[in-house]
């Protein structure tokens, strides 16, 4: 599949729901967070995957806002997971020259996992490959209202006025902040909804699901056959087809 991938027409800006965690942990007869301990191989091939062919942008859905509602054994499990992943990862990202940020309200993850985090985005900062960003105790609906504070407070200050808020305005104070607007969204776990995220960025992106594939199943193959398909879209923009530079009329 990789042959076939067209690599001067890539999308600048993947995302990723990882969904089906827990129900493919159930299907092996075990405990939900033997599925989010599997799912760690899929995020590196995912990873992988895009350093390999050149991506620049991949943010992965990590953890909602609305995840804290979950059995507190599992956000417990989820914590602790996440603690020891990103702090075993941070060589290989280096040595993939992979950058990590995250987004979402930091501040609520637990402190140890917060330090780990921000120590980890400290020592990838200066790579300048592929920028991978974990939305992380994250919705859309939560960022939109983070951002309309924001400009609030400035209007309020004088520094920007009400006349002067622009569609590129309101992007710039976005979490995702430099990263372009989604291209290409994934979702495994056979559901069909975006779920609360990045509602902004996604606006038109090109929506890939996968019906029979659950996260922890999800490999660099996968990742390869949702961006050829997504190749073999058309993207108009509010366009015509006639009216697109690579349609000869």
């Amino acid at each position: 599949m990789k042959e076939n991938i067209n690599l001067s027409n890539l999308p600048k800006h993947i995302a990723v729901i990882m969904d089906g965690n827990g129900r493919w942990a159930k299907k092996q007869g075990a405990m939900r967070i033997f599925g989010h301990h599997h799912g760690i191989k899929s995020v590196k091939d995912t990873v992988e995957g895009c350093v390999e062919l050149g991506v620049k942008y991949l943010t992965l859905y990590t953890f909602s806002t609305e995840n804290w509602n979950r059995p507190k054994l599992e956000v417990e499990g989820i914590m602790q997971l996440l603690i020891k992943t990103i702090g075993e990862e941070v060589p290989d990202l280096n040595k993939n020259n992979v950058r990590l940020k995250a987004i979402g309200d930091i501040e609520s993850l637990p402190k140890s996992a917060r330090k780990k985090l921000l120590d980890s985005i400290e020592l990838t900062k200066t790579n300048t490959g592929l920028t991978l960003t974990l939305a992380l105790s994250y919705s859309g609906k939560w960022e939109i209202v983070e951002v309309t504070k924001k400009i609030a407070q400035q209007v309020k200050s004088g520094a920007l006025a009400i006349e002067n808020i622009t569609e590129e305005v309101f992007s710039s104070f976005l979490a995702t902040g430099e990263a372009p607007d989604v291209d290409l969204m994934i979702r495994t776990g056979g559901d069909h909804r975006i779920s609360n995220y990045l509602l902004w960025q996604l606006a038109y992106a090109e929506l890939y699901f996968m019906d029979d594939l659950y996260w922890p199943e999800f490999r660099r193959q996968h990742l390869f056959e949702a961006i050829y398909e997504y190749q073999q879209r058309e993207r108009r923009f509010g366009k015509t087809s006639e009216q697109l530079p690579s349609v000869k009329v």
